[in-house]
């Protein structure tokens, strides 16, 4: 019999494109790109709990949490055959590791170690574009944009993105070239500048969960900082709209 959790894992990564829409895809680059961020920070911290730094960044854990862990012999079979259909080798291990996992942790959680999901954010990115391919240089080429990994080590520095939640996600994803500030005061607010085609466009994300236009921001960067505005990087930007979608809500942004 198929493991429950498994034909879970199953249908997501069944349902993917592999090899999108391109136009598709370069509408969710930058979702896209949070998510890889916090796969390598999360990869970093299991990498790190069993010393295998070396296997970092796109690896099936499970291997090295038990070796000795089988699934069922159901399940082997309907991740072969979904395997197939996924191109290149390290998404085929990390899309295998994400049903072992979920498995895993199923069976037998108190055998987990108290980290962050490994592969959520790497299963969610896949679902919102498919593959990344590896460039002439190392990089990664998530469609739109280049990656550079780095190292597990400086990977664990990087800040977390616990707001999982499609709405989130869904809010960091815009045409042209974007930058986030928070207008101080009791409750941070988020705005946004987009620059698309050489005109701005400034808005803010409001309790409807939507950016509206707002006010033209100030030009320069001391005008900025003179009116209250602090930019954020992108990841601090996702967690403000995180704070927002659970204020407005009643109900917690996915913090896997």
């Amino acid at each position: 019999m198929t493991d429950r959790t498994a034909s879970v894992m199953l249908d997501r990564l069944r349902a993917v494109e592999w090899v999108g829409d391109r136009d598709h895809v370069l509408a969710r680059v930058m979702s896209r790109r949070v998510l890889m961020r916090e796969y390598l920070r999360r990869a970093a911290l299991w990498a790190r709990e069993y010393a295998v730094e070396s296997a970092w960044p796109f690896f099936d854990v499970t291997e090295h949490v038990d070796p000795g862990f089988r699934l069922s012999p159901e399940t082997v079979a309907e991740l072969e055959a979904c395997l197939c259909r996924v191109p290149g080798p390290e998404l085929r291990e990390t899309c295998a590791g994400a049903v072992r996992l979920a498995v895993m942790r199923e069976r037998n959680p108190a055998a987990l170690p108290d980290l962050p999901d490994l592969y959520e954010p790497l299963v969610l990115f896949y679902e919102r574009g498919g593959e990344f391919v590896r460039d002439d240089a190392g990089g990664l080429d998530l469609t739109g944009v280049s990656f550079r990994p780095g190292t597990p080590q400086g990977n664990l520095g990087t800040p977390p993105f616990r707001a999982l939640d499609a709405t989130v996600l869904d809010a960091l994803d815009a045409r042209g070239r974007v930058s986030y500030y928070a207008l101080d005061g009791p409750r941070a607010l988020l705005v946004r500048r987009r620059a698309v085609r050489g005109e701005l466009h400034d808005e803010m994300f409001g309790p409807d969960l939507r950016w509206e236009p707002t006010d033209r921001l100030p030009e320069t960067a001391e005008a900025i900082a003179s009116a209250g505005l602090v930019p954020l990087d992108e990841i601090a930007a996702a967690e403000l709209i995180g704070d927002t979608v659970d204020r407005c809500t009643g109900r917690p942004a996915s913090r896997s």
